[in-house]
């Protein structure tokens, strides 16, 4: 009775285990007696045997999630960071807390560096912004005054010696003599009224 016992157990227990494995996923149970990937290279080419291309990303998203290092040629890991557009090098597949800690000042003395590029950028445009407004000036000066007459003195002329021709200030005095001869020859002189 014994083994008859025994055999029942036995058979409820493979049924057991039968059952757990079929209600399993298809890719979960086929990778608990396999060892869990060591970086993402590994892991992707585990993620590449999937047969459909959804099964193919889901699994390339986990392995990005793992792994943050990827496997350099020559040994060893590199650790990309999208905010300093920089690469790390890191012992394993993912960076440990003290190079993580680096990681981090490094991107904070690259915001610090960041920062002052821009002060100075700003502070050599607004330079060269006010040497355009000063150059500008300068012309609108410089046109301003070449529009704008300046007052020249006259150079004197020295007056005429002689009178011009057809002028009354010197044709007076001509004049003049002339009425004077005129008057003489109609008027009688004193002396020739006497004698005649």
């Amino acid at each position: 009775m014994s083994f008859v016992i025994a055999s029942r157990s036995a058979r409820s227990s493979l049924g057991l285990i039968a059952g757990l494995i079929l209600l399993m996923p298809a890719h979960a149970h086929a990778e608990w007696w396999k060892r869990t990937p060591s970086d993402f290279e590994e892991c992707a080419d585990r993620a590449e045997r999937y047969a459909t291309k959804q099964e193919k990303t889901a699994a390339l998203a986990e392995c990005n999630a793992k792994f943050a290092g990827r496997r350099k040629i020559g040994g060893g890991y590199s650790y990309y960071d999208v905010l300093q557009d920089r690469s790390f090098d890191i012992a394993g597949p993912n960076p440990t807390s003290e190079e993580q800690k680096k990681i981090d000042e490094s991107y904070a003395a690259y915001l610090a560096n960041q920062r002052r590029a821009n002060l100075a950028a700003e502070a050599a445009a607004k330079q060269q912004q006010q040497q355009q407004q000063e150059q500008v000036q300068q012309v609108a000066l410089r046109t301003e005054t070449a529009r704008v007459p300046v007052p020249v003195e006259r150079p004197k002329q020295p007056r005429p010696k002689a009178c011009t021709k057809d002028s009354f200030s010197c044709e007076w005095p001509r004049l003049s003599e002339s009425l004077n001869e005129l008057k003489k020859l109609f008027s009688p002189t004193p002396s020739k009224a006497k004698k005649g």
